[in-house]
């Protein structure tokens, strides 16, 4: 089987890259070893007509890393403009900052188009074509168009939201009539898989019968997968960390006070502006805690060019700076902010530091840093887990204590909850999650989607014609008319 990944991110695969979570941080380590060509965007864009759009090729692992750089004239539109500032607010159901225009989602269409025609490049009679999230809901459909008959599959990696929601969307019909081209769609969770049922239900021309629908395209399966981690090398990378100087230099700082961390991109999804609030609320009904604990926010910008997230940005300094001068201390401060990314590495010890970790996202489709926070964790004095219920990884981590991140005063308590949590009962919580974990492993969710998408793929009606171009690796190349993407 010739397996092709398909995603917006790629990573390289070096460990002191900068990563928070997500899906490339995900992908990477099954990719290295499944000898699959993981194809995404080089970070660069450019102009006129690309005779050849891979700029890079290089080795990953068994496999291969196959970067383009997307067009100049298309990419903002598809990027800041449809894909994240109306598809990213309506699946995290915040149709409120959908925005969007008919320029927008025309570049969001011509980008599948141009990914569509530059995966042919990999096209075997065994090929199979994986592709990730939201950046690329209309591939199948394009890929259909090119005579593609091999099986393509797709994986959704954020919540699927409400029928009103997605209706919110323009296109959105049209975007969904595209998707249906793929063999299967995975959801991470139950309820986004019947919400995406509940909204093929009620829109006429689509026949479901249990787990599949049908369509001008055929037959879809849609099917749930959580996405794991690789839990036992983020254990021995947490292990090792302890010695980082990143690491022991935070271990000095704290002079025997307990620390709580979070990790997350900057986004309005990660519910970060009620996190502080939180802590700020505790120490308030309780100021016993006051130098006792302090929190570690680690928030990567991302997507500085959209409003929303400059506001965000400026809010949430200013909510940090307000609750750092109403609690510090000329020699203690109670929130450190970082806007910047770290190393799988030197989070996997930030994490093992920390007695709390806190990931409370209004909603999310996972939130692979609750699962990186919990593997983390030393077995013999392991720390606690503060997790928003709207997070998809609260289906399976049951035994963090779960919280309502609209609740300020709720979360505020929990936290209190958890720094005072004894070591018997740490350890109880810890030990069922960690179990949890080692059932669900990243391995474990590619190995069964691949599975399945092999098999759904074989029951589709092959109508259209199929062509066999011969798969070309191009080498290395450098072009004057290609930018990076800032």
């Amino acid at each position: 089987m010739n397996l092709v990944v398909v995603s917006n991110r790629v990573s390289r695969g070096n460990i002191n890259e900068p990563i928070t979570g997500g899906l490339a941080a995900a992908l990477l380590p099954v990719v290295e070893k499944s000898g699959a060509i993981w194809v995404g965007s080089s970070g660069r864009v450019r102009e006129g007509a690309q005779k050849e759009p891979f700029a890079e090729v290089e080795a990953l692992g068994t496999g291969a890393l196959a970067m383009l750089d997307l067009p100049a004239a298309h990419y903002g539109g598809y990027y800041e403009g449809f894909a994240n500032s109306a598809l990213w607010p309506a699946l995290h159901s915040r149709a409120d900052l959908i925005r969007a225009s008919q320029e927008d989602y025309l570049s969001y269409r011509e980008v599948n188009a141009f990914m569509a025609r530059a995966l042919l490049r990999f096209k075997k009679p065994d090929t199979v074509f994986w592709v990730q999230d939201y950046h690329f809901l209309a591939l199948g459909g394009e890929l259909r168009e090119l005579g593609v008959t091999e099986p393509i599959g797709f994986f959704l990696h954020t919540p699927w939201p409400a029928r009103d929601v997605i209706e919110g969307v323009p296109h959105h019909r049209e975007l969904v009539e595209a998707m249906l081209a793929y063999d299967l769609i995975g959801f991470q969770t139950k309820d986004d898989c019947e919400n995406f049922r509940a909204y093929l239900c009620s829109s006429p021309g689509f026949k479901i019968n249990g787990d599949v629908v049908r369509s001008r395209h055929g037959r879809t399966r849609m099917a749930v997968f959580p996405i794991g981690i690789d839990n036992e090398k983020f254990a021995r990378q947490a292990a090792k960390a302890t010695s980082h100087p990143d690491v022991s230099r935070l271990r000095r700082s704290l002079n025997g006070e307990k620390l709580a961390i979070g990790v997350d991109r900057l986004d309005y999804s990660k519910g970060l502006v009620n996190r502080i609030k939180a802590f700020d609320r505790m120490w308030t009904m309780l100021p016993s805690l006051s130098r006792t604990v302090s929190l570690l926010q680690i928030a990567t910008p991302s997507r500085g060019g959209i409003e929303a997230y400059c506001q965000l940005q400026n809010e949430l300094a200013r909510l940090i700076s307000d609750v750092n001068g109403r609690h510090g201390e000329v020699d203690w401060t109670p929130i450190r902010y970082l806007n910047k990314g770290f190393g799988q590495t030197v989070l996997a010890g930030l994490y093992r530091t920390a007695q709390v970790g806190v990931v409370t996202p209004l909603h999310d489709g996972m939130n692979l840093v609750a699962k990186e926070y919990v593997a983390a964790q030393n077995p013999a004095d392991p720390g606690v887990l503060v997790l928003s219920k709207f997070a998809g990884a609260a289906n399976e981590l049951e035994t963090a204590l779960l919280v309502n991140p609209h609740d300020i005063d709720g979360m505020a308590r929990t936290i209190a909850v958890a720094l005072s949590m004894p070591l018997l009962e740490r350890r109880m919580r810890w030990e069922a999650m960690m179990a949890r974990l080692q059932r669900r492993s990243i391995q474990q969710w590619f190995a069964e989607f691949v599975d399945a998408l092999r098999e759904a793929g074989g029951d589709r009606e092959q109508t259209l014609p199929a062509s066999e171009p011969p798969i070309l690796w191009p080498i290395r190349s450098a072009n004057s008319n290609a930018r990076a993407v800032t």
